[in-house]
């Protein structure tokens, strides 16, 4: 029986985002996905060939987001990652922004 202490290792995908907060980053999903795309290119590979990565990266930000790993923020306000729309940004979680249920 596996040992619960141990976790799966991540999504690449996921790697990378968490990778790109290092250091108080703030990507968007679209500057996740640009890496991403960047990194994996061939030289067929049109200037928009980041898109293909766009889906899969905001699935694992908002898998990442609800286990608290990160926040999505808008207007520099963490919001809701079941509820929101618009350009959101990604950032490590912060502890100022944490509402007490005390």
């Amino acid at each position: 029986m596996p040992s619960n202490t141990e976790k799966p290792p991540l999504d690449p995908v996921a790697q990378t985002i968490i990778d790109m907060l290092a250091g108080g980053a703030t990507p968007t999903f679209q500057d996740v996905a640009k890496a991403i795309a960047k990194a994996r290119a061939k030289p067929k590979d049109g200037p928009d060939a980041w898109r293909r990565y766009l889906t899969a990266v905001r699935q694992q930000a908002l898998y990442l987001a609800r286990n608290g790993s990160l926040e999505l923020t808008r207007k520099g306000v963490a919001i809701d990652p079941n509820d929101f729309k618009g350009l959101v940004r990604i950032r490590l979680p912060q502890a100022a922004d944490r509402h007490a249920t005390d």
